[in-house]
C-alpha cells in the first residue's frame, strides 16, 4: 500500500502533498491546463492590444487629469492630439507605453487566467455558468488583475504621462522614472490608487464578462461548444466595452488623479472623489468618457478576438 496515501486517509485532515491524484486530489491544488492556457494567451493578446490603442489612453489620460481653470491645457480630443504632436511629434502620444506593454503581459494574461480557473469551478452540469457567476468570476478576474499588475502599472504609466506636462519633464525613460519613483517614493508609490483601481478593474471585468458570456450563450442558443464567429466575438467585445465605460468612468476618473503627480492634494479615494464633486461638479466624473470609449471599445473587441483564436490554436497544439 502507497504510504502516503494510507498516511493521508488516516489523518484528520488531508495535506494536498499528501493527497492522492484522483478528483480530490493533488489536482483540486493545480491550475488547470484551460487555465494556464487562459495565461499565456491572455499575455500575447494584451501586447498586441496594448500597442494598437495606445494613443487613444494616452489622450484619455491628458484630459482626466486637466482640472479646471480659466484656461485648460487642453480644449479636448483633437486639440490635445495637435498639441502633443506639436509639441513632441508622434511618438507623443505613445509616451507612457513602455509601463503599460511591460505590465500588458502580466494584466491580461492574469485576467483570462483566473477567470478561466473560477469559470471552472462554477459551471454547470452543461458547463454553462448562471448569471450571477458570469459576474463573480468577471468581479474576481478584476480584482486579480489590479492587484497583480494594473495598479502598478498604471500609476507609473500616469506618472509618466503627467511628468511630460512638466517644463522640463525629470523622467528620462522608463527604467529612469521606475528608478525615481521607488527612490522617492518607495514601493507604495507604485501603489497608489489601489483601492480604485480595484474597483475599477472588479466592475470593469464584472460587466465585461458578463455582456460577454451572455451574448455569446445567446448566439450559441444554449449550447456551449458551438463556435462564435471572430467578427461577431469582436461585435460583442465592442459592446461590453461601452457598458464598462458608461458605468465606471467615475472611478476612473478618480484612480487617474490618485496616481497623477499631484496626488499630494487628495488624502484618498473619498476625499478625492468629494473634492472633484464640489469643486468641478459632476460632468467631471466623465472627463475623457469619448477617448476611453473608443480606446475601451477597440480594446475589448480586440482582446477577445485574438484571445478566442490563440485558445483555438492552443486547444489544437497544445498536448494535455
Amino acid at each position: 500500500m502507497d504510504i502516503r496515501k494510507k498516511l493521508g486517509n488516516e489523518l484528520p485532515f488531508r495535506r494536498p502533498w499528501m493527497a492522492d491524484t484522483g478528483a480530490a486530489g493533488v489536482r483540486d491544488y493545480m491550475p488547470s491546463q484551460k487555465t494556464l492556457k487562459g495565461v499565456v494567451a491572455g499575455g500575447f493578446t494584451g501586447a498586441i492590444e496594448i500597442c494598437i490603442t495606445f494613443p487613444t489612453e494616452y489622450v484619455k489620460t491628458q484630459l482626466q487629469l486637466s482640472e479646471r481653470s480659466a484656461k485648460p491645457r487642453y480644449t479636448g480630443i483633437f486639440d490635445c492630439v495637435a498639441k502633443t504632436v506639436r509639441g513632441h511629434g508622434v511618438k507623443g502620444l505613445y509616451r507612457g507605453l513602455s509601463p503599460l506593454l511591460v505590465g500588458a503581459v502580466p494584466k491580461v494574461g492574469v485576467r483570462f487566467g483566473t477567470f478561466e480557473q473560477l469559470k471552472l469551478k462554477a459551471v454547470d452540469e452543461n458547463g454553462s455558468l448562471s448569471g450571477v457567476n458570469r459576474l463573480m468570476c468577471g468581479l474576481g478576474a478584476g480584482v486579480m488583475e489590479a492587484i497583480i499588475a494594473v495598479t502598478p502599472m498604471e500609476t507609473i504609466k500616469t506618472k509618466f504621462i503627467n511628468d511630460q506636462q512638466s517644463a522640463q519633464p525629470k523622467f528620462k525613460g522608463f527604467f529612469h522614472g521606475v528608478r525615481e519613483i521607488i527612490r522617492t517614493q518607495g514601493i507604495r508609490g507604485t501603489y497608489q490608487g489601489l483601492i480604485p483601481t480595484m474597483m475599477k478593474q472588479g466592475s470593469n471585468q464584472a460587466m465585461r464578462f458578463f455582456v460577454m458570456e451572455t451574448l455569446k450563450d445567446w448566439y450559441r442558443g444554449g449550447d456551449p461548444n458551438k463556435p462564435v464567429n471572430k467578427a461577431i466575438v469582436g461585435g460583442f467585445g465592442a459592446m461590453a466595452g461601452a457598458v464598462s465605460v458608461f458605468g465606471n468612468n467615475p472611478l476612473d476618473v478618480v484612480k487617474t488623479r490618485l496616481q497623477g503627480l499631484e496626488a499630494h492634494k487628495y488624502k484618498g479615494t473619498w476625499d478625492c472623489l468629494v473634492k472633484i464633486m464640489t469643486k468641478e461638479g459632476p460632468l467631471a466624473f466623465y472627463k475623457g468618457v469619448v477617448p476611453r470609449l473608443s480606446r475601451v471599445c477597440l480594446d475589448v473587441a480586440i482582446t477577445f478576438m485574438v484571445y478566442d483564436t490563440f485558445m483555438e490554436l492552443f486547444n489544437k497544439v497544445w498536448i494535455t
